[in-house]
């Protein structure tokens, strides 16, 4: 049983980026662009992305692959025949820091900053078995 986690562990890399300085539902839109995908497929979507969450999470993601390629060195060729994908990404509120801004009638208005932390997970598809 134990055997069988740790090789399950070697084959998934795990990534976190913390404190980022965006909305956690600004960059939970562009998380959910690339659940699920290729890791090719999906730097490609970020890379053409338009908002600027994308550049920091397409940087985690070629985190994520540089970690799950130090962790499989001999299974480099499944990265190129596009079987490894994004298993999970999370995206949680982080931090948010608290300023004041003047209002009128000498009031003072809330600015919250929010930030985020985003943990990108990779896994490589499992072979389809044919049963006859």
């Amino acid at each position: 049983m134990a055997e069988r986690q740790k090789e399950a562990k070697k084959q998934t890399a795990i990534t976190k980026l913390n404190n980022v300085p965006t909305s956690p539902r600004k960059m939970r839109l562009v998380a959910d662009t690339v659940r699920g995908e290729e890791v090719n497929h999906a730097l490609d979507l970020l890379k053409f992305s338009k908002r600027e969450a994308s550049i920091r999470l397409e940087k985690a993601l070629r985190s994520a692959v540089a970690a799950w390629e130090a962790k499989n060195p001999e299974q480099t060729s499944e990265l190129e025949q596009g079987n490894v994908f994004v298993k999970t990404i999370m995206v949680g509120e982080g931090r948010t820091l608290k300023r004041i801004r003047p209002c009128p009638q000498g009031r003072a208005g809330r600015i919250r900053k929010r930030s985020n932390h985003v943990t990108i997970i990779l896994d490589v598809k499992k072979p389809a078995t044919v049963e006859e």
